[in-house]
């Protein structure tokens, strides 16, 4: 395995509202959604509760983390690249972040180097927020408050894409699609995250999308680093 593969991270969140009722938030959170929903409602005709259900999930003051899905590469036997993929799942929002953060400090953090799509934008920034909600000191590779950008190691498909363009945003799925990776939008998209996790109350299928994700977001990085995708059977999911 090349050097600049051993010690990446590949990573992706799903993230749904911290209640699926509006009206059960107290009164200081009521207002402060109130004022977020002013802007909204420039783009959308819907009411507070409304938008609260639909959007509330992508802000880190109004949300939480019910899954992380992980991968790293690795040397199989027959000398080709594998993927091993992990998922921290649940309802306990602190209990998954701390099991994420011990695989982290478990990592030499002087080199592990975290990828998402639009990571520096959601991921990272959501997870750091997220851990200090809960009061959990962020481990080094997420501790980046005052780093220059080219003193953060992290990488980010989107960011790669774009070549300096900041004009729009490119999803994962379509550049999945441009390149002919498998789509892991097969039986949900993140816009149905929160009626999965709140109306189906179906952890495991979100568990799955979020692993299906890291796997679309490790073939896309080995895409535009040049590199040949991973046969799928060198790709181990473990729970």
């Amino acid at each position: 395995m090349l050097p600049e593969l051993r010690d990446i991270v590949f990573l992706d969140i799903e993230t749904v509202g911290c209640t699926d009722q509006y009206n059960t938030l107290d009164d200081r959170l009521k207002a402060q959604w109130e004022r977020k929903a002013a802007f909204l409602k420039r783009e959308e005709d819907a009411t507070d509760e409304d938008l609260f259900y639909l959007r509330s999930g992508i802000y880190a003051e109004f949300g939480k983390v019910v899954c992380i899905g992980v991968g790293m590469l690795y040397d199989t036997e027959s000398g080709e690249l594998g993927l091993k993929t992990k998922t921290y799942c649940g309802h306990d929002e602190r209990a998954l972040l701390l099991e994420f953060k011990d695989m982290l400090e478990k990592i030499d953090s002087s080199s592990v180097r975290l990828c998402a799509h639009n990571g520096k934008e959601f991921d990272f920034p959501y997870l750091s927020r997220r851990m200090l909600v809960q009061n959990i000191p962020l481990p080094i590779a997420l501790n980046l408050s005052g780093r220059k950008p080219w003193e953060t190691p992290h990488l980010d498909t989107m960011e790669m894409w774009k070549f300096g363009d900041y004009k729009n945003f490119t999803s994962l799925d379509l550049l999945a699609a441009i390149f002919n990776i498998p789509s892991s939008k097969n039986d949900m998209d993140g816009s149905q995250v929160n009626h999965v996790y709140y109306k189906e109350n179906n952890l495991e299928k979100i568990k799955n999308y979020c692993v299906s994700d890291v796997v679309v977001l490790t073939q896309l990085y080995l895409k535009l680093k040049g590199m040949p995708v991973l046969d799928t059977k060198n790709i181990i999911q473990r729970a």
